[in-house]
């Protein structure tokens, strides 16, 4: 197990890691989740022991490591910009961790080989890596952490540089194949569909803290506050203030009913969002609310619709599947489903988990 103890970095008198604990363990894949400059790369660093943290402590196994340098820990490293040996070989690139390790020939040859036929190298083994482009480069960096068989492995957007076929692919294999090396899996993305398809475990981060940390899809259904939600939220959460009165808010002079699970909250104002896929064209279910707004600009990708909406003084993004191509200032009705809404209290905190729905 990798245990971070109120883990503290400060540079400057600048906090980069303010008070973090986690636990990860063996065999888990962790994701690093938060927009650029939250704090993963930092965090990762202390991990591995790049950087000691000002306070706290780093515990492998039970063992204080803080102090203790990368070099003396058995930790895989890669960075979405790759480091490759500019001189050997991919094979040779590939290999420098057995060899290190005094691993023997026919071990080392036949973990090279696996590695690269996983990673689509084996035609490029005899290369070198300034004649490959930048996916098979990062491939390669990816081939050596695979072979290290490390015990904590750190990967800092690490699909970034590749195509997008080969990215959906290793999303689907690195899991299983760090799970299957009993290593602890850490990865850090800017992006919450990338976390979600990795599953596993997110720690959400905001300004270098940890702002909820436990089952990926838990933590995207059920976030613990505001921060939180639009973490993991891409496009935008949308969010307004709404007053509860009695059994529901009150929107744009119409009532949207309380689902069950908020049933109990007190009259008051709170911050209300729901995520662009649940703001539809068409109502859902009975009882779906429907909300006149206008819209600002649509952006079509080819399967899919993101239409800005203007509605209470608020910018809201709708994702509805096909092509809708609606005209600037256009007046359009959409619907919002109550059983989705996340709702949240003066200070940012969540009043009542969001439930299965999703």
């Amino acid at each position: 197990m990798l245990e971070l103890r109120n883990v503290s970095k400060v540079v400057g008198g600048e906090t980069h890691i303010g008070d973090v604990s986690l636990a990860l363990d063996h065999g888990t894949l962790n994701v690093l989740l938060g927009p650029t400059l939250s704090g993963k790369t930092s965090l990762m660093r202390l991990m591995a022991g790049l950087d000691v943290p000002t306070s706290g402590g780093v515990f492998f196994d039970g063992q204080d490591v803080t102090g203790m340098p990368v070099q003396k820990r058995n930790v895989a490293m890669v960075y979405q910009q790759f480091i490759n040996y500019p001189a050997m070989t991919v094979y040779e690139n590939i290999a420098s961790p057995l060899r290190v390790a005094g691993a023997a020939r026919e071990a080392i040859d036949k973990e090279v080989r696996r590695a690269a036929e996983l990673l689509r190298l084996t035609p490029y083994l005899d290369r070198t890596p300034l004649s490959l482009s930048g996916g098979q480069q990062q491939r390669t960096a990816l081939a050596r952490a695979i072979v290290k068989n490390a015990g904590l492995v750190l990967l800092d957007e690490p699909l970034a540089n590749l195509d997008y076929k080969l990215r959906e692919e290793l999303r689907d294999e690195l899991p299983k194949i760090f799970a299957e090396s009993g290593a602890i899996f850490v990865y850090a993305t800017t992006e919450p569909h990338e976390a979600l398809l990795l599953g596993g475990n997110t720690a959400t981060l905001s300004e270098g803290r940890v702002t909820q940390f436990g089952s990926t899809i838990e933590v995207f259904r059920d976030p613990v506050d505001l921060i939180t939600a639009r973490t993991f939220s891409d496009p935008p959460l949308n969010t307004i203030e709404l007053e509860k009165r009695g059994d529901g808010f009150e929107i744009g002079g119409v009532r949207l009913s309380l689902p069950e699970r908020l049933a109990g909250i007190a009259d008051g104002s709170y911050t209300v969002g729901f995520r662009p896929h649940h703001l539809t064209l068409e109502s859902p279910v009975a009882g779906a609310v429907p909300i006149s707004a206008r819209v600002s600009v649509t952006e079509l990708t080819g399967s899919e619709s993101f239409v800005h909406l203007d509605f209470a003084d608020r910018r809201w993004v709708m994702l509805a599947p096909g092509i809708h191509d609606f005209e600037a200032g256009a007046e359009v009705q959409v619907f919002i489903d109550s059983r989705h809404l996340l709702v949240f209290d003066a200070a940012g905190r969540s009043v009542a988990p969001a439930g299965k729905a999703d």
